[in-house]
């Protein structure tokens, strides 16, 4: 047996490897300018290719302008944003980590106001602001919550050109040096939106029954399919359960992952919520830890599917024990990456996988081994 950690075995996707198991999941940051990345981006998804994850992603990416969660969002659904996903990409690459994008619409979601500011809809203050609002979009005349804008509903024609931006921001951000793509059909956004009967009240092809609610994904899943190349992997990020018996369902979602599956889909990024509020905040009880690892772990051994984990994921051991019971293929580590962007390399250490800190970036990692052989650490008087 192999005396390195699952953690930090590869994996191959398609032909790419990955030096481990760790992921870092998509964040949004707010801080896009009409959709362009800047130095901000840079700086802070740089700043985990360091850390040794084996995979990075950036943010949710819009395919619309329309599309954006807020004026704060990046997009791809311009020629002129490639060039700030390219700065991202190569030097994530340059550092060890495959660069990866979640691309994505906001549906209902859309004209939200940046955290900071409420997190509501947008309004009067935000307009102050030069933040205009716009109309969002959805599948049904229903708005996300009390309080928040009429969605437009969308037409075929609107349908149309949706999936055909979907594989238009699949081809820039292949043409930035994305190495993996993400369709988002998470946290009550467009394609969620669609999924759930909640949200989705429409008696076309695109609504009432299981299939007709999957319609549209799968439409655009095989359009980025069809431009995505062959040997590079995709993903697809799924809320797994909406949370209420009325919703979409565990039991939904691994028909989803067969589907997907079959259209080309390698790996199935399992969350959950978010249909009717934040899939991050206001929950109505605590969250305990890997909270989300049971819907990954159905779908691998349901679809025979590669599947990510991710929810109050924080500790190494946590993770290694995740991948040892093959609960699921890669751990993604959200917010615990804000509080150490270092996360993959001390996992490494706390794992004992590199205590000489040969993975490290060359540039530190001797200035640790040094102090290692030539110092004492710190020990709090115990009296």
């Amino acid at each position: 047996m192999s005396a390195t950690p699952h953690l930090f075995q590869p994996l191959a996707l398609r032909s790419l490897q990955t030096r481990n198991r760790v992921v870092i999941s998509p964040m949004c940051q707010y801080s896009a300018h009409e959709g362009h990345m800047n130095d901000w981006h840079l700086v802070n998804l740089g700043r985990y290719a360091i850390g040794g994850a084996g995979i990075v992603f950036t943010e949710a990416t819009a395919v619309q302008k329309r599309g954006r969660i807020t004026h704060g969002c990046p997009g791809l659904w311009s020629d002129s944003q490639i060039s700030g996903h390219a700065r991202v990409a190569e030097f994530a690459m340059l550092n060890g980590a495959i660069p990866a994008i979640q691309l994505g619409h906001a549906g209902r979601k859309g004209g939200m106001q940046r955290p900071w500011f409420g997190n509501g809809p947008l309004d009067a203050a935000d307009t102050a602001r030069g933040d205009m609002p716009w109309t969002p979009v959805g599948p049904s005349a229903l708005p996300v919550a009390d309080g928040w804008p009429m969605p437009h509903t969308l037409t075929q024609e609107d349908i149309n050109a949706l999936v055909a931006d979907y594989a238009s921001a699949a081809r820039r951000a292949l043409a930035a040096g994305y190495k993996i793509a993400e369709v988002h059909g998470a946290h009550g956004y467009l394609l969620h939106s669609f999924l759930s009967p909640l949200s989705n009240k429409r008696e076309d092809r695109y609504g009432g029954d299981l299939a007709g609610r999957m319609q549209l994904i799968l439409e655009v899943v095989e359009a980025v399919r069809a431009v995505w190349p062959d040997d590079l992997p995709l993903f697809f990020r799924t809320s797994a359960v909406d949370g209420t018996p009325e919703g979409w369902t565990l039991e939904d979602t691994v028909v989803l992952a067969r589907a997907l599956k079959d259209l080309g889909v390698d790996v199935m990024d399992c969350s959950s919520s978010g249909i009717a509020g934040s899939a991050t905040a206001g929950a109505p009880k605590k969250r305990q830890p890997g909270f989300q690892v049971p819907y990954a772990e159905r779908v691998r051994t349901d679809a025979d599917m590669t599947t990510m984990a991710v929810g109050l994921i924080t500790h190494p051991q946590q993770a290694e024990d995740i991948l040892a019971a093959g609960q699921a293929d890669l751990i993604a580590i959200g917010r615990e990456a804000l509080v150490d962007p270092m996360w993959a390399h001390h996992a490494a250490q706390t794992l004992g996988h590199d205590p000489q800190f040969a993975n490290w970036p060359e540039q530190s990692g001797w200035w640790l081994a040094m102090r290692n052989k030539t110092s004492e650490y710190y020990t709090p008087d115990a009296s």
